[in-house]
């Protein structure tokens, strides 16, 4: 009996472990398969990530292509080889590491108590301590001499230029996913530059080295594009002097200059201040100065947009160059006032008069003649409200709500540049279709993309619309050229050239109070020659001190500009 009932509890023992057992095998098997499975495979599989090479950002150059016929460009982003300094904390003497912390601390510009918390593991395999230092750097490094601090060499983002064309470029910087372009051509371009990751997978040994017999899986990496900008140079480094020194002349507080091919669109210059450096990005502690002003900030032009308002004049048959009106020195609009500069009053104008003298009453009448709906799709038609449709990345569109208020207020301070925005580019972009015979183009800074298999593709000039017909562009072009040679343009003639321009003194509204404070924006735009142009310019600085008019402040910076630009294209004299 006794016999019988060991046997009996030694079967339910077994039993009880069995069940344990299989419940267990089946737990592994079923529930934890996935898990077990990836567990077993990282063991014995290998996959390693191989990463592309990004592709490279030029700019060229007219005048070695007219010395050598040949196509000459110079880097603005490269791959460039750094050293990196990192420790081996296992190998380092403890005993050590307050003097190596010490020895290393100014000379990679490292903070010594962050060297010694990653030193003083004396179970440590690795531990990085400085990246992207120079090849001077790393030789002092190494002469030091200390076991356990080793040097590597990795690749790194450079931009050989520093603060040059920043804004334009933008900087590559650190994701998740690795590096990735952000801000300017960097990002808007990412896809093209940063090329496909590939992979490559196989067996591994117990050791976890490649077993190169076995299958493998290989997918291989696609380099990144180079492209080709149609930046020139000369003509950006020449646009970025000028300005530093308007800027530093009439102590502005920032400023642009865009120079653009008005029969293409393709963009030559773009320069704007303050700037930064994307080599060291991380310093900058304003996000916003990474923000491209000429296309992701707006401002109210002021009377460089009378031009556009003289535009759908004539056009729309209202007006002529003749058309006279009588000017009192200021207009009454259901209770308010708009008056011109210093309430200067004309007597009998001309419209090429309104424009040399820039009235501001003068603008008012070509509005009220041409009526609201007319004008609303004129300005529209030359691209403001919109975007330019420029390959930069988060390009604004400006702010045209006043048109469709109904208020005869707004329509009135919208002819002469008030209550209406746009961006550096739009304003430009528009004022190149005048000087385009009426064509609005594209702007674009890519010329060509160079695939690493050799494919090139060249970006075609793109026309967007027609704004005003041929014939009226070319009044209005004789308008503005009279602008130039007997009205507050004058600083910005040329000998033996027909330059047509005109400048703008803008208030700067008051966002808090409303209404606008006694700050002023100064812009000119042009172009030369005028009835052939090759290029145009925009100059714009804010909040320039001690001085009140554009015409005197960046009149005589379009001057230079522009003669540089002549001589180094070598246009002739008309």
């Amino acid at each position: 009996m006794k016999k019988d009932w060991r046997i009996h509890l030694l079967v339910i023992i077994i039993f009880l472990i069995g069940s344990g057992v299989l419940t267990r095998l089946f737990s592994l098997q079923i529930f934890r398969y996935d898990y077990y499975s990836a567990w077993a495979k990282d063991q014995h599989e290998l996959y390693q990530e191989l990463v592309p090479q990004r592709g490279e950002i030029f700019m060229q150059d007219f005048s070695a292509k007219k010395r050598n016929n040949q196509n000459q460009y110079y880097p603005l982003a490269i791959n460039k080889e750094f050293q990196q300094v990192y420790a081996i904390p296992q190998d380092i003497d403890q005993d050590k590491t307050e003097e190596i912390s010490e020895k290393l601390s100014s000379l990679i510009d490292l903070d010594k108590e962050i060297i010694l918390s990653r030193i003083s593991k004396p179970d440590d395999p690795y531990e990085p301590l400085k990246h992207k230092i120079s090849q001077e750097i790393a030789n002092q490094v190494e002469e030091l001499n200390i076991s356990g601090i080793k040097l590597g060499p990795e690749i790194w983002r450079y931009y050989p230029n520093d603060e040059s064309t920043c804004h334009l470029i933008g900087f590559v910087g650190m994701s998740e996913k690795g590096d990735i372009g952000q801000y300017g051509l960097e990002r808007y371009y990412q896809d093209e530059l940063g090329g496909k990751a590939g992979f490559i997978a196989g067996q591994k040994d117990t050791a976890g080295y490649w077993i190169p017999s076995l299958r493998e899986d290989l997918e291989p990496a696609e380099d990144g594009a180079d492209i080709i900008l149609t930046i020139d140079q000369n003509i950006q480094f020449r646009a970025e002097r000028e300005l530093e020194r308007v800027i530093e002349r009439w102590q502005a507080e920032a400023g642009t200059i865009i120079v653009l091919e008005p029969e293409t669109g393709a963009i030559r210059a773009m320069a704007n201040w303050p700037t930064f450096n994307p080599n060291q990005y991380m310093k900058v502690e304003e996000i916003d100065s990474f923000l491209n002003p000429s296309v992701q900030k707006v401002y109210e032009p002021g009377s460089v947009f009378k031009a556009i308002t003289m535009a759908a004049g004539l056009d729309s048959g209202k007006i002529t160059p003749e058309t006279t009106y009588y000017d009192k020195g200021r207009i009454t609009i259901k209770g308010s006032f708009i008056s011109n500069v210093d309430g200067r009053t004309y007597d009998y104008q001309n419209m090429t008069q309104v424009l040399e003298k820039s009235i501001n009453t003068g603008a008012v009448f070509v509005q009220q003649e041409i009526g609201q709906e007319i004008f609303a799709d004129y300005v529209q038609r030359f691209g403001f409200g919109q975007t330019t449709g420029a390959d930069l990345i988060g390009e604004v569109n400006g702010n045209i709500s006043n048109l469709f208020t109904g208020r005869e207020i707004n329509l009135a301070t919208i002819s002469f540049g008030q209550g209406i925005t746009a961006t550096p580019l739009g304003m430009l972009s528009a004022v190149g279709a005048i000087a385009n015979q009426g064509k609005l183009m594209r702007p674009f800074v890519v010329e060509k993309t160079i695939w690493p298999d050799g494919k090139e593709e060249t970006t075609q000039p793109e026309v967007l619309r027609e704004t005003i017909s041929s014939q009226s562009a070319r009044e209005l072009t004789k308008m503005l050229v009279s602008a130039v040679e007997n009205g507050y343009g004058r600083p910005a003639r040329i000998s033996g050239y027909d330059i047509a321009g005109k400048t703008g003194t803008a208030q700067i509204a008051d966002l808090e109070k409303g209404g606008y404070t006694e700050e002023t924006i100064h812009s000119f735009i042009g172009y030369a020659p005028a009835f052939d142009p090759k290029f145009a310019i925009l100059i714009k600085i804010d909040k320039p001190q001690g001085i009140r008019f554009a015409s005197d402040s960046v009149g005589p910076v379009f001057r230079e500009l522009a003669e540089y630009i002549i001589n180094y294209l070598e246009i002739p004299p008309e």
